[in-house]
């Protein structure tokens, strides 16, 4: 999700390996360009640099493949029968008042007030997965909203990649993970859902319930974006079936304009279903195959609740 910072040590001959193939590519650019084709080979260079200096192996926290739940519909809880010994002359108390079942209705939540004061973009075309963590720290008081912190979050990213997370170096969402932890915020799980519903109402309950902000991979995994909030036909905490139409989201993308996916959207921007359909889609990554989250929608979600 963005190229990383390289801490190994690049060799003279490696070095001069990879200009050569550089000012080659160039040169063939160039030559593609006369003709108005105008191919980029940002992608060669990349996977040159790869070859000659590769994310290393670490072990990572998998997916946690989240299956569907079972629906239940929310229902009255019968009251207790109490066991009374009652002496010779008393009475029974009066039998206790079953709780009522929930009443389903239309929820709107959103953790936040302003949502632009939560908000930070992205300072580099490539730190999408940066930018969203530093709003998350930032969310639970661990974190400013700079671009010096930003630069400084992106630096560390040699701690935490693994190929196994990104196979392009770099973050991938279990950097995210060890990123939150590393600076206080711990118990966010990478999730994997098959479908769009089951991962969205998953968010929602985490939300309701932890007051703590979900990560989604958005863009089949090239992208991240942060939810606060949603709406549903029910609450999620009590209802299994309830549906989830669609979220409040920060685009760390904004203010540019995607060539693919059109303009981002200010912050605290609600996307409804079409849009969520249009941008939060199955893990898809031209770099190789990920057995663990192939074909599957990823979430980051918390565990434990926003630090006050």
């Amino acid at each position: 999700m963005s190229t990383p910072a390289r801490r190994r040590l690049i060799t003279p001959r490696r070095i001069a390996a990879l200009l050569l193939v550089l000012v080659v590519a160039g040169g063939a650019a160039t030559w593609l360009d006369l003709f108005g084709v105008g191919q980029k080979v940002d992608s060669l260079a990349r996977r040159v640099e790869l070859v000659l200096n590769p994310p290393p192996d670490r072990p990572i926290d998998e997916a946690v493949l989240v299956t569907p739940r079972p629906v239940a519909t929310a229902t009255a809880s019968p009251a207790p029968t109490p066991v009374v010994s009652l002496a010779p002359g008393q009475t029974a108390p009066p039998a206790p008042t079953p709780t009522p079942a929930p009443t389903r209705g239309p929820v709107d939540v959103n953790l936040l007030t302003d949502a632009a004061a939560a908000f930070i973009s992205e300072q580099d075309h490539e730190w999408c997965a940066v930018a969203g963590t530093q709003m998350v720290l930032a969310m639970n008081g661990k974190a400013p909203l700079t671009a010096a912190f930003q630069a400084e979050l992106a630096g560390r990213i040699g701690e935490w990649e693994s190929r196994r997370d990104s196979k392009n170096g770099g973050w991938g969402p279990s950097a995210m993970v060890k990123a939150l932890a590393a600076y206080g915020v711990p118990g966010y799980e990478v999730r994997a859902y098959e479908t769009r519903q089951d991962a969205m109402r998953d968010a929602a309950q985490a939300i309701s319930e932890l007051g703590a902000p979900v990560i989604l991979l958005a863009w089949r995994g090239a992208h991240t974006w942060v939810m606060t909030g949603y709406r549903a036909d029910a609450d999620p905490r009590q209802f299994d079936d309830a549906k989830v139409s669609g979220a409040y989201i920060l685009d760390p993308w904004y203010p540019v304009v995607s060539k693919i996916w059109g303009p981002s959207d200010p912050p605290g921007t609600f996307q409804d279903a079409a849009e969520m359909k249009r941008n939060y889609l199955p893990w898809d990554r031209p770099e190789g195959l990920y057995l663990k989250r192939d074909g599957l929608f990823i979430a980051i979600l918390p565990t434990k609740p926003l630090i006050p």
